[in-house]
């Protein structure tokens, strides 16, 4: 039997209207059971404490506990992963940072695609890094700093946090725009690296501000600048590595992910609770507490972030022939 084009048209729009009724109503009965965030961390460090603010909020305005579970392990790939092979339900969420764009090339065997499998759901926050020197090198700008390595090439040893650590692989984006040799020393962690920054077995850091502020306040090291675009808040002062090195930037961005395939309306709704917590003045100071600007994005525009970080780090990973330790 043939439908009259009219009738079909009806029966179409229908069809189509019903299919929705229950994917909205998912979306809002999201969540019915407890969600499970992991954070491919250990516990006590930045990206925790943003995991644990934001869970708390999502708990209130959501009404089902976000349970924070740390995994750390393989350069943050253990977590990862976990959250790669998860039901795509919206009850396992990831704490995305930006050493999952820099392992996508760091890593030539990993068992997934960052990009391809977790889906961005909301960015958080953005953080800088610290230039850092021993306050016996003979700089106090960047400027002097770069004249200061031409002058004496191989001779700085530049410190990490190890290899291919977003403090590694933002110092050889400094040094290849710079065009200056530097020796690469890495640690494992922070704490040793600003132990030898300190001592002088090291000259120059890129370091995370949490650790390092008391000894710049007492100038026990000197901060010759931020690595973000911007000048940071915590230190309006200091000047940022793009002024004298134009379009350098390279900072710490974490955010939100979920399962590939998880439903748009329970992305779009986890999306807009996150944006609303970061407009929140109380949460707001408390990421500036942690030199943390907020960093409110969309979905697309957060993965859109992501995919252009992979691309930057790649080149930097390559060019600099860097291998994970």
């Amino acid at each position: 039997m043939k439908l009259p084009r009219r009738t079909f048209l009806h029966l179409a729009v229908g069809a189509a209207a019903m299919s929705l009724v229950p994917r909205l109503a998912r979306a809002q009965a999201y969540p019915t059971r407890p969600v499970h965030w992991i954070v491919p961390f250990p516990p006590g460090g930045g990206t925790d404490i943003v995991a644990r603010l934001m869970g708390q909020r999502l708990s209130e305005r959501l009404g089902q506990p976000f349970i924070i579970e740390n995994r750390p392990g393989a350069g943050t790939n253990i977590g990862t992963e976990a959250v790669v092979r998860a039901p795509p339900d919206g009850y396992t969420l990831l704490l995305v940072a930006s050493v999952n764009a820099i392992n996508a090339t760091l890593y030539d065997k990993l068992s997934f695609n960052f990009i391809r499998d977790i889906a961005p759901v909301a960015s958080i926050i953005r953080q800088p890094l610290i230039m850092l020197v021993n306050p016996s090198l003979p700089v106090k700008t960047v400027r002097e700093f770069i004249a200061y390595a031409k002058a004496n090439p191989g001779k700085i040893n530049m410190a990490s946090a190890g290899n291919g650590t977003s403090q590694h692989v933002s110092g050889e984006l400094f040094k290849i725009m710079a065009g200056i040799d530097m020796v690469h020393v890495p640690y494992r962690g922070t704490a040793p690296a600003l132990t030898d920054l300190l001592g002088g077995q090291v000259q120059v850091y890129f370091a995370t501000q949490g650790p390092s502020i008391e000894y710049i306040r007492a100038g026990k090291l000197r901060a010759l600048a931020v690595t973000t675009a911007a000048r940071s808040e915590a230190l309006p002062d200091l000047s940022t590595v793009g002024e004298f090195l134009p379009g350098f930037e390279a900072s710490l961005v974490y955010g939100l992910g979920a399962p590939k395939n998880t439903p748009a309306e329970i992305v779009d709704k986890l999306n807009k609770e996150i944006n609303a917590a970061l407009s929140d003045p109380k949460i707001k100071a408390r990421l500036a507490d942690m030199d943390g600007t907020v960093l409110a994005l969309s979905p697309a525009d957060f993965g859109k972030l992501m995919a252009d970080e992979t691309e930057k780090w790649g080149k930097v990973i390559r060019a600099a022939n860097i291998k994970p330790e």
